[in-house]
């Protein structure tokens, strides 16, 4: 399986998962735990695929999945995992208690984040590495990856979220597909639900604070810029750093008014060459 490819869904474990094949049969020893079109999950999908793991994945619905990855066994995070401009509130503390995605099962092992799935599969599988061997290479990609994981993803999360304040047309076919398949749902009615209500609080995605995330854009993309140029990002060789920030840009990239800036740039190639965008549907 290619690293741009994407997977379908897979059902059969009581949590309202859609029907249909996922990347690897009901045998598989490792199965993932998604939401429909998030980037956070696609990072992980990423590695999977870059280790060759066969791979169950199974979504749930965008909204239950706190609650379903714990029945699943998944023990949530003692303390929060995640901040908004440098703060968690309750709302967001809540929702890293209760469990968060990509949550991966390999055989009686489960774990969470993708911080710890890189290192993990590291461990369980170490060809072809997520990190490099040159030990300053290797330093770089985890500043990398750290700052992809903990600032630039929520800031994507963010836009996101308030590209949908003036409705579905602001995104590439509606969010109905794209690098990351259908965003939050296959439903647009459920698509607009999702992104209202608990995730506009617990991350702070508002139409106050719209203005300043897209002023914010352009030199978060100078520093994706800058990695790539010094050979961190986009290499000869992919690591971990490339697989959780490329999603994110993805994700930036379905709305219409930013798509430009970001294929304008050394970022645009990078994000196509590990997510390379399927054509719109016929019609």
């Amino acid at each position: 399986m290619s690293a741009g490819m994407s997977a379908g869904t897979s059902a059969g474990d009581g949590t309202g998962a859609g029907d249909g094949p996922g990347v690897a049969g009901n045998g598989a020893r490792a199965k993932l735990y998604v939401i429909s079109g998030s980037h956070a999950c696609r990072a992980a999908m990423l590695m999977l695929a870059h280790k060759q793991i066969p791979y169950r994945l199974v979504q749930l619905p965008t909204g239950m999945h706190p609650m379903l990855v714990r029945v699943l066994g998944f023990p949530g995070h003692r303390a929060p995992i995640r901040d908004v401009e440098g703060s968690t509130g309750r709302s967001l503390a809540l929702l890293d208690r209760m469990g968060t995605v990509p949550a991966l099962r390999y055989g009686a092992e489960r774990v969470q984040t993708n911080h710890r799935i890189a290192r993990f599969l590291d461990r369980v599988q170490p060809a072809p590495p997520l990190f490099p061997a040159d030990a300053q290479l290797n330093r770089q990609v985890q500043e990398a990856e750290l700052w992809g994981d903990e600032v630039f993803q929520m800031a994507a999360r963010r836009l996101g979220l308030t590209g949908s304040l003036n409705g579905l047309d602001n995104f590439r076919d509606r969010g109905n597909s794209g690098r990351l398949g259908a965003l939050l749902s296959r439903s647009e009615i459920m698509r607009v639900v999702s992104a209202r209500g608990v995730p506009s609080i617990a991350f702070k995605a508002n139409a106050q604070v719209e203005g300043q995330l897209v002023s914010d854009l352009p030199q978060l993309l100078d520093r994706i810029d800058a990695w790539i140029d010094a050979g961190v990002l986009n290499g000869p060789q992919l690591y971990a750093a490339d697989f959780v920030i490329a999603p994110s840009l993805a994700l930036i990239a379905y709305r219409l008014d930013l798509r430009a800036d970001i294929e304008a740039r050394p970022c645009g190639a990078f994000v196509e060459r590990v997510l390379p965008e399927p054509a719109l549907p016929a019609g």
